[in-house]
């Protein structure tokens, strides 16, 4: 289902969305996002905060490892998911969920990581960046991984479009929001992989991921 360029990714859009996501490969069972691992899997555990969480992969696979996890979203449906997730993990009491719009919520703190994944906000997605990345704590870590802008980028697995122009970014897009007297950006790439979606067929994703540390 393809979107147009006034879609508006509201709460109510969000509800839909985990309402109709039913049944063994819808997007609320998939693992967590390769990226995570491979760029924060080093990291002493912290604080976190997952910024769009979802089902709650990402929030789990952080609190799995010694995380102390806030994990936010617009949509109820999906944080009933993510908390039932994390309990059958065993790391309930790891992860603080919270209902919320992220483009008015203030978490009344920083973190030591800031991630965000595929995460399509209402509010114009560079700004929603900007916005994340404001809540890390000096010395802290930021992990954006998002759609690439470029044509014929596909959607997630189980979503069955492919994102808007104003739900995906340039890796040069989203760098130029983080002032380099403020950030060290440790990477900055573009990237092309293959998924089993739904039916087990193949789903491409063109993924923008840009790490970033915080200067002290």
């Amino acid at each position: 289902m393809a979107h147009g360029p006034d879609h508006a990714f509201d709460k109510d859009y969000w509800e839909r969305h985990w309402q109709r996501s039913d049944g063994p490969e819808n997007p609320h069972r998939v693992p967590p996002n390769p990226y995570l691992d491979r760029e924060v899997g080093g990291l002493v555990p912290g604080t976190a905060l997952d910024a769009g969480c979802g089902a709650g992969a990402e929030a789990v696979w952080l609190a799995s490892r010694g995380w102390e996890v806030t994990a936010v979203d617009i949509s109820a449906e999906a944080l009933a998911r993510a908390a039932d997730r994390a309990a059958a993990g065993g790391v309930g009491a790891r992860v603080r969920w919270v209902e919320a719009d992220l483009g008015g919520w203030e978490p009344g703190m920083r973190f030591d990581l800031v991630t965000t994944h595929y995460a399509h906000p209402a509010m114009p997605q560079l700004e929603f960046y900007e916005r994340v990345a404001g809540w890390v704590s000096p010395g802290g870590t930021l992990l954006i991984v998002g759609h690439l802008h470029s044509p014929g980028a596909a959607g997630h697995a189980g979503h069955g479009h492919a994102p808007p122009a104003e739900a995906s970014a340039t890796a040069a897009d989203v760098v130029a929001r983080l002032d380099g007297a403020e950030w060290e950006i440790v990477v900055a790439e573009e990237r092309h992989r293959m998924l089993t979606g739904p039916g087990g067929r193949a789903v491409p994703l063109d993924d923008v991921v840009v790490r970033a540390t915080r200067r002290g």
